[in-house]
């Protein structure tokens, strides 16, 4: 098992399922370095909401063994103080990017993403280099 825990985005796992050679993706180089993964509810959202019916079956046998971490009160607290930093800043992200930092950031985790333009935009996030 793995020693440290990465949140990882919606990317990472898209980017899992998109690669005919699975051993390079992103996610696969994540537990290379050591990390096991959870997702935020707003992953879970994006996936299934972006799924196709032919889709759906494959992310729900790989969500069922995920650990997915929920969008609650901390986490939207933390969304309102990142969004009133990065406004201050006229560099605001969408609402998924800004759901999934604020989930790593209450629950003290780092974040895997493929999106680094939006993440890293965020001061108070840690974003694993890939």
């Amino acid at each position: 098992m793995a020693d440290k825990i990465v949140l990882a985005g919606t990317s990472i796992l898209i980017d899992y399922f998109r690669k005919t050679n699975k051993p390079n993706s992103a996610f696969v180089k994540l537990f290379e370095q050591g990390y096991d993964f959870c997702i935020s509810a707003i992953t879970e959202y994006e996936i299934y909401s972006g799924a196709t019916p032919a889709q759906f079956k494959f992310w729900e046998a790989f969500l069922d063994n995920v650990r997915v971490l929920p969008f609650d009160r901390s986490t939207a607290k933390e969304a309102v103080n990142i969004n009133a930093v990065l406004k201050t800043k006229s560099k605001q992200i969408d609402l998924a990017d800004l759901f999934i930092a604020a989930t790593a950031i209450s629950n003290d985790l780092p974040c895997a993403t493929l999106n680094r333009k939006h993440f890293d935009r965020i001061d108070s996030l840690q974003v694993i280099e890939l």
